[in-house]
């Protein structure tokens, strides 16, 4: 089935992606990239990026690469590394690459940059595939 297409299911549902103002600019089986300008409402008390908006970000874009096979994949395991505060403006890339996928399971790379091509943040994610359908096809 067409990663985008799954992509599309996905996002009919999914509100805070949406918030977080999440555009895909670049999908495949077991990858996703998407893009996102870093708001107000995204800091923190101390004047940078709040690292949830960072990891949730980085969670969407694995999210969707993970899920782009047509069967529903679900965080097993996840770690993020912080190497640099982002500010408001920033226009954030995160990019998913599948590193290793079998019948039950996918690793997964996430790199977060910003507009200057400066790393942010780096996240592995493990996903767990149920083996149940996405969307069922006929």
């Amino acid at each position: 089935m067409e990663p985008q297409k799954l992509l599309n299911a996905m996002l009919d549902h999914d509100k805070f992606s949406e918030w977080l103002g999440l555009e895909v600019i670049g999908l495949d089986a077991g990858y996703a990239k998407v893009q996102a300008t870093i708001r107000p409402e995204m800091m923190n008390g101390v004047g940078s990026v709040h690292g949830g908006v960072t990891f949730a970000m980085a969670d969407s874009a694995f999210a969707f690469a993970c899920n782009s096979y047509n069967n529903i994949s679900v965080a097993l395991d996840v770690h993020i590394s912080f190497t640099k505060a982002g500010k408001i403006g920033d226009v954030f890339t995160i990019e998913a690459k599948e590193v290793h996928s079998s019948k039950r399971t996918g690793i997964y790379d996430i790199k977060v940059t910003n507009q200057n091509n400066e790393l942010i943040a780096l996240f592995k994610g493990t996903c767990f595939r149920t083996g149940k359908p996405l969307i069922e096809e006929n």
